[in-house]
């Protein structure tokens, strides 16, 4: 059964760009949305994610659990989801403090 997809794309190479409008709209830059397929999706991702290189992608489906969804990441994060009992959560990363300067204490 086909269900709403989006993925969202930073720094990708164009030909991986145009293939992706093949199958999903582009409604902003780097920012696809569509109705297709499980395997439609996998092979969407699999390409993506061989692909991305310094780049950015995120990939939110459908699924079944408590919150209606699930997302994907590929590529270096600064947020990295978090299976938190059966919750998807974000955790940031926290920024490395320059040279010199000592982090804050709480």
């Amino acid at each position: 059964m086909a269900s709403l997809t989006v993925l969202s794309m930073t720094a990708v190479p164009d030909h991986l760009r145009g293939a992706l409008t093949r199958w999903l709209l582009e409604v902003t830059p780097q920012l696809y949305v569509g109705t297709i397929s499980a395997k439609v999706r996998e092979e969407l991702w699999t390409s993506v994610s061989h692909c991305i290189a310094d780049g950015v992608a995120v990939l939110v489906h459908p699924t079944d659990n408590e919150q209606g969804f699930t997302l994907r990441t590929a590529g270096p994060q600064r947020r990295q989801p978090v299976d938190f009992d059966g919750l998807l959560l974000i955790a940031q990363a926290r920024a490395a403090p320059a040279e010199g300067q000592e982090l804050a204490k709480a």
